[in-house]
């Protein structure tokens, strides 16, 4: 797998796993720190079952 960062391949086996590095490790927790990662808000009960109504086979 490749480093969410900075693109560099990653062996399971790599202690900051799934990151290269620790550097790389401390950029993304800067990145949730700043907010530019966000989770969207939650949806609504009527927008999940939109989302499922869309999902089901005709």
């Amino acid at each position: 797998m490749k480093c969410p960062i900075c693109k560099r391949q990653v062996a399971l086996t790599d202690p900051f796993m799934p990151f290269c590095s620790e550097r790389c490790k401390d950029v993304d927790l800067g990145n949730w720190a700043t907010e530019k990662y966000v989770i969207p808000e939650p949806l609504k009960p009527d927008e999940i079952d939109e989302l499922l109504s869309r999902q089901k086979p005709n």
